[in-house]
């Protein structure tokens, strides 16, 4: 299977980045030159365009289906509500529909449980898990209190927050207890999910490689798993990711806030 992404900017270039039919157009032309193949298995969006009708997406799309460049397509990080519109438009409006949603999902990270995962479920979608060991912080290495050698550690915020540190302080004594290494113990969670399809491997070096490997047939018991729902409850996040997507009212103030001619003009109004 050969999967890529588009969506995210390519170049200096300000129009080269999106969902839009001329840009998905030219990028997948462009992804086929770098492969050197003549068509893609999983062509996945980046992330959600708000720029961008998902209509006009699905249907530039589905022209590369029918032309036989794709095979698939799939999204990445998707919020819940952005899954349930394009299957409708699909559906509604006789274009290819979204076959697998890429999500972040970890020990740390356990928010997708509420929607994303059971929207997969009900629709049918494979999923692929992105940072199932936390971008480094399961792995055992990073420590509260303690000096490591990720080398992101200075660059992103979540590899420091104390709260998912002191979460890691929790798990490893655990993992310790059930006879299992952490990175063992992050990816035997994340694939015990029953809407989990796959979990993304990020190994940079041989021995991490063979490590995850090695840790391929661990299932994890009732008891471990009980004990991680009172570590980390169902569903809830500790802390953000630094690579998480943030839709635009989130993190443009703007999108949030009245001008203060219009907040002065709404005042009067408020009883």
């Amino acid at each position: 299977m050969l999967a890529t992404k588009f969506g995210r900017q390519v170049g200096d270039d300000p129009h080269h980045q999106g969902a839009s039919r001329r840009w998905i157009a030219t990028a997948v032309e462009n992804s086929l030159r770098r492969l050197q193949v003549d068509h893609i298995d999983l062509y996945q969006l980046h992330r959600t365009d708000p720029a961008t009708d998902v209509e006009e997406t699905l249907s530039a799309l589905t022209d590369l289906l029918r032309a036989g460049k794709i095979r698939a397509i799939g999204t990445s990080q998707s919020l819940a509500s952005d899954i349930v519109e394009a299957q409708w438009v699909a559906e509604h409006r006789g274009l290819a529909r979204f076959r697998a949603e890429q999500a972040a999902y970890s020990l740390l990270n356990r928010g997708v449980e509420r929607e994303v995962l059971p929207l997969a479920q009900r629709f049918g979608m494979g999923t692929l898990i992105w940072g199932p060991l936390g971008q480094g912080l399961l792995t055992g290495r990073v420590r509260k209190g303690a000096r490591n050698d990720l080398r992101r550690a200075h660059l992103l915020k979540h590899l420091s927050d104390e709260r998912r540190l002191d979460v890691v302080e929790q798990l490893i004594p655990l993992a310790a207890e059930a006879g299992l290494p952490m990175t063992h113990l992050a990816m035997a969670f994340v694939i015990t999910h029953p809407g989990v399809t796959s979990a993304l491997l990020g190994p940079r070096t041989m021995p991490q490689l063979d490590d995850l490997l090695a840790g391929v047939e661990v299932r994890l018991t009732d008891d471990v798993l009980d004990r991680i729902d009172e570590i980390v409850p169902p569903g809830t996040d500790i802390g953000a990711l630094d690579q998480n997507y943030q839709p635009p009212a989130v993190h443009d103030p703007g999108l949030r806030r009245r001008s203060l001619a219009e907040r002065a003009a709404a005042w009067p109004n408020i009883a």
